[in-house]
């Protein structure tokens, strides 16, 4: 199973504070939701146009948020784009690109709704740990960096498996949604060669998950296939206001990705001081390999600290950032462990 937990065919993620009231009836509020990957500082946007509710999203306004996401995510052109309301609503689309599907290969253990896209795109899913795996798949997925242990395959890699699989007709897919947060080379300028897709979501680095927001790069051919599914207006207005300015905003990203690094590198040390070793993740999230992650896991719910466990692989913990007005209740809650 990947990073997620199955419940009667359904998989729970984080973010989920009602599972977590119901875990831990008991616990202070508010509770602090480290379950997730999302960026706690929002990004300031400008007041919305007053009919951005009111009005159907403008094709225009579409095509500018394209071009900025283009120019932001290093893709050939605004052509190689398709915008949609999250990258969740992309995935079963996706799927169904490759025309001899047959099987897929998602590199494992990783963000578990690409499996599910896969299967109820019809595919024979096989979950791999090594990359070269991929090789044998119609369609292979890899999140790069992975979610939630912060694996990258480098470029060249990612590239030769392309290659083949564009041989036989088949897709790679690298879903890239915590690129802005990492040290790895994004392959969005690689696409128009065919045999790729990038997929790269908004909300995680902007901080505005709620917004609903996703890109998928790819062969101009492939976007159109994804434009034609989605139909119009399938990003609202005040998406379309919010992620134009800000993925125009270089300055905001550059400075964001550096206060993310300290506030990680702040996090580490505290999980260092109670002999909490991090094992890997990105600068939005930490993950954690411990043989009492369990105990973790509970000890820091009953203290209104909501982190994201794997029930398939109970040794696992991940650990978004705190905002800036929660650290001292997330030290005061470690400084109560014992490890």
């Amino acid at each position: 199973m990947a990073a997620g937990i199955s419940l009667g065919g359904r998989i729970e993620h984080g973010g989920n504070l009602g599972r977590a009231r119901a875990l831990f009836p008991d616990a202070p509020e508010p509770l602090i939701d480290l379950s997730t990957g999302i960026n706690p500082n929002s990004y300031p946007h400008s007041p919305l146009p007053a009919n951005a509710f009111s009005r159907l999203p403008d094709p225009e306004d579409l095509g500018r948020l394209k071009e900025a996401a283009a120019r932001s995510y290093g893709a050939p052109s605004a052509a190689h784009v398709a915008a949609g309301p999250g990258t969740q609503i992309l995935l079963p689309i996706v799927a169904r690109l490759p025309k001899n599907g047959g099987k897929a290969a998602i590199l494992s253990p990783t963000y578990a709704e690409h499996a599910r896209a896969a299967r109820l795109a019809g595919y024979d899913v096989r979950e791999v740990n090594d990359p070269e795996r991929l090789l044998e798949a119609d369609l292979a997925v890899t999140v790069n960096p992975n979610n939630p242990t912060g694996r990258i395959v480098p470029r060249p890699q990612l590239l030769e498996i392309a290659a083949h699989l564009r041989g036989k007709g088949g897709l790679l897919v690298v879903d890239e949604a915590f690129h802005d947060a990492s040290e790895s080379e994004s392959v969005a300028d690689a696409v128009d060669s065919g045999g790729l897709l990038v997929l790269r979501s908004f909300g995680k680095f902007y901080g505005m998950a709620g917004v609903r927001l996703g890109f998928a790069i790819s062969h101009p051919d492939l976007v159109a296939r994804i434009e034609d599914e989605l139909g119009p207006w399938s990003v609202s207005g005040p998406a379309l206001h919010i992620g134009s300015e800000a993925l125009a905003d270089q300055e905001w990203r550059r400075t964001m990705r550096e206060r993310l690094r300290r506030s990680a590198v702040r996090l580490d040390a505290v999980l260092e001081q109670r002999g909490i070793s991090v094992a890997g993740g990105t600068s939005l999230f930490r993950f954690i390999r411990h043989a009492d992650a369990q105990r973790l896991f509970d000890a820091l719910g009953r203290e209104g600290i909501f982190v994201r466990r794997f029930e398939d692989r109970p040794e696992e913990l991940r650990l978004g950032l705190p905002a800036d007005d929660q650290w001292e209740r997330v030290k005061t809650a470690l400084a109560k462990l014992t490890c």
